[in-house]
């Protein structure tokens, strides 16, 4: 019997000494050492990574030539925005946008619009969709798909185009000086992480009401619940005005007029164009369907605002927009992978920018839609898209983007060479009035609708 036993452990032992069918053991661990011969070259570059950044490894000093010029086809901006340590990028580009457009509708010598403005009623609506979101689903589970998501993500700074659409439409605008920036607006991460901490708490409140309880207590308790939300966000961002005075400057810096005015009227005077209907997104995202349109369901910044809606086209088209719009001196809402192939000290896009491939001697070579297919690519960032060098036939070569990282770059710019722009280019929204009828057309289709949590749709930071 005890040799039995002993028999029984040695193989059990003996089992567990062996790794699972397909893990690393010592003769598989032997075979794959074999394919690193140690070479000379391989130990000069491992010295030089021990205490180098592999980007300054990397660096070309052979494609300065292809980003150097002037650009053909330039629309007209002033100034530099700065978003700081936050997720407002999106914010930025939209007002960006809008102070272009602003600039020249109006021949004024410059325009800074609050983003703390437009961020506070953002944090707020985020928050209203959030607790909106959980009375309409509180009686699921709680491992619910929806529900799950909603609790991952009750509040955030990133956002799209839609939610500065929406956002403007309803609130207005008004000048930095009368709503500027504070510590928090330029710092968002540790308040972000107190509100969704507050959502959260209150979330779990409300489904833990009565099931019988009716709509009008929830809505009751909500306006409640938003209440605290809206102090918690004057004592970090300051209150919003709901009327103030400006001084309309001419080109020139001469005051021409003031004026007391709502921020609804602010913007009726300087803008007044339709955000939403008079503009159109489109997405170049090789994994779906060209020529479709597609709706992100509940995706959105406001309860009764708008969930994004796109068509995905092919670049040509989407190129041939945004020629058309700078053309007629309109910056865009543009986002893209900004993080790939990044020159930041001479703000540059650039595939050339670094040759990784011949720094570690591998290969990377996925395309576009590999690439997103295996989360490796994604709109990361926005930024406004302002001008295009054409040559001789009308080809683009590249592309000069305003960005908001302050004087980071080419004076806040960023400048891309077209074969860049076709792989990490990702949305544009665009005027209707530039947009080709047969694309226009493209919008009677039913959208497809897509789950917020698609992951092709992270917001842009």
């Amino acid at each position: 019997m005890r040799k039995i036993l002993i028999i029984i452990m040695l193989v059990a032992i003996q089992a567990e000494a062996q790794p699972p069918q397909g893990g690393i053991d010592r003769t598989k661990l032997a075979q794959i050492r074999k394919h690193y011969e140690n070479t000379a070259a391989d130990r000069a570059i491992r010295h030089a990574i021990a205490g180098t950044d592999i980007n300054k490894l990397a660096a070309t000093g052979d494609n300065s030539a292809a980003l150097e010029g002037d650009f053909s086809d330039r629309v007209n901006t002033v100034g530099v925005t700065d978003q700081k340590s936050s997720g407002r990028c999106w914010l930025f580009t939209g007002l960006n946008v809008l102070r272009a457009q602003a600039i020249n509708q109006n021949s004024l010598q410059e325009l800074h619009l609050s983003a703390a403005y437009c961020f506070f009623f953002d944090q707020l609506e985020k928050s209203n969709l959030f607790l909106q979101g959980i009375i309409d689903t509180r009686t699921r589970p709680l491992d619910d798909r929806m529900v799950e998501w909603l609790l991952k993500n009750p509040v955030g700074d990133g956002g799209t185009y839609t939610g500065v659409a929406d956002l403007v439409m309803k609130y207005g605008l008004v000048p930095q000086n009368v709503m500027p920036e504070t510590n928090t607006s330029n710092n968002t991460a540790q308040f972000s992480k107190l509100m969704a901490l507050k959502l959260r708490e209150f979330a779990l409140e409300l489904r833990g009401m009565p099931e019988k309880t009716k709509p009008a207590a929830l809505e009751e308790r909500k306006i409640a619940m938003l209440g605290a939300i809206y102090r918690l966000l004057v004592l970090n961002y300051g209150e919003p005005p709901q009327s103030f005075k400006w001084t309309r400057k001419d080109k020139d810096g001469k005051a021409i007029s003031t004026k007391d005015y709502t921020p609804q009227e602010f913007y009726r005077e300087l803008l007044g164009n339709d955000l939403i209907d008079n503009c159109v997104m489109f997405m170049n995202d090789p994994t779906r369907e060209y020529n479709r349109v597609y709706e992100i369901d509940f995706d959105r910044h406001t309860y009764d605002g708008h969930n994004w809606l796109y068509i995905n086209l092919p670049l040509e088209d989407i190129k041939k927009m945004a020629i058309c719009s700078i053309k007629a001196g309109k910056a865009m809402y543009f986002s893209c992978d900004v993080g790939k192939f990044l020159n930041r000290d001479k703000g540059t896009l650039d595939l050339h920018n670094y040759d990784y491939e011949s720094l570690f001697g591998a290969s990377f070579g996925m395309d576009k839609r590999q690439r997103i297919l295996t989360f490796s690519s994604g709109s990361s960032h926005a930024m406004s898209l302002i001008a295009v060098d054409l040559n001789a036939e009308g080809h683009p070569q590249k592309w000069l983007v305003e960005n908001s990282w302050g004087d980071t770059g080419a004076q806040g710019k960023l400048l891309m060479t077209d074969q860049w722009f076709d792989e990490y280019m990702f949305r544009l929204v665009v005027e209707k009035q530039f947009v080709a009828p047969e694309i226009l057309a493209l919008l009677k289709q039913k959208p497809v609708l897509l789950p917020a949590w698609d992951p092709m749709f992270a917001e842009d930071l």
